[in-house]
């Protein structure tokens, strides 16, 4: 079954933008009748048929709509964009397929890459949503600075992932035991001496991915993926 978004769908019927309708009138050829599913995003599933195969606007018909809670938990990782955007890309394509609530991106003092244009990485979300069957799209928040994202965010769920030397707890022993969790995870240099100590006098604890040094976008997909799995094995 062809599966596309539509974030702003209201009423029974609902006409694809233009390059979604050449899509599927000319690659996917479908035709009246045809039976296709919907997702706005926010929990929302529809399935619909076509009712105007027209390749400029691609009418579909709702026949049938259910909506799929949240799951009761978060998960949240605030991660230094790398230099090559395409690992970013990577990274925000396979925590969707995993699950994930928020990915927030942050500007470090040893970041190399200074902006980020949303665009991109959202339409990446939004293909990744289509293909893993998720209901609920992701916030994907601007690129800020370090110390304002810090002091915004609860430190009884938030822990910073670090390679400096010091005392540090398994993602996995911590992750699971509140309503959720947000990692931090540094830019390519890792967190500055300074920026560590800052989420620390803030409560925020420190942990370990494990004995391996990993690449940004690979750390921030294991502590998606630990999360995940431990917040649903405490559900």
């Amino acid at each position: 079954m062809h599966t596309f978004y539509a974030a702003d769908l209201a009423g029974q019927t609902y006409t694809l933008p233009e390059d979604e309708s050449k899509h599927a009138v000319r690659v996917l050829r479908l035709n009246v009748g045809d039976a296709v599913d919907l997702l706005d995003g926010r929990g929302g599933l529809y399935m619909a048929t076509v009712a105007d195969a027209n390749p400029k606007r691609c009418q579909l018909r709702i026949t049938h709509h259910e909506t799929v809670p949240p799951r009761p938990y978060f998960t949240h990782v605030a991660v230094a964009p790398t230099k090559n955007l395409d690992r970013m890309e990577w990274f925000v394509e396979k925590a969707v397929e995993i699950g994930v609530e928020r990915i927030s991106f942050l500007r470090c003092a040893r970041s190399e890459r200074r902006e980020l244009k949303l665009e991109r990485l959202e339409k990446i979300a939004i293909s990744a949503l289509k293909q893993s069957g998720q209901a609920w799209l992701p916030q994907l928040d601007e690129l800020q600075d370090y110390a304002a994202f810090v002091a915004s965010v609860a430190p009884e769920t938030t822990f910073i992932a670090h390679l400096e030397a010091g005392e540090r707890t398994d993602l996995a022993q911590v992750a699971g035991a509140g309503p959720g969790c947000c990692v931090l995870i540094g830019p390519e240099g890792d967190f500055t001496p300074g920026e560590i100590s800052l989420a620390l006098s803030r409560g925020i604890r420190p942990v370990t991915l494990g004995a391996s040094r990993l690449r940004t976008e690979t750390a921030a997909l294991a502590a998606v993926f630990t999360a995940q799995i431990m917040l649903a094995a405490r559900r």
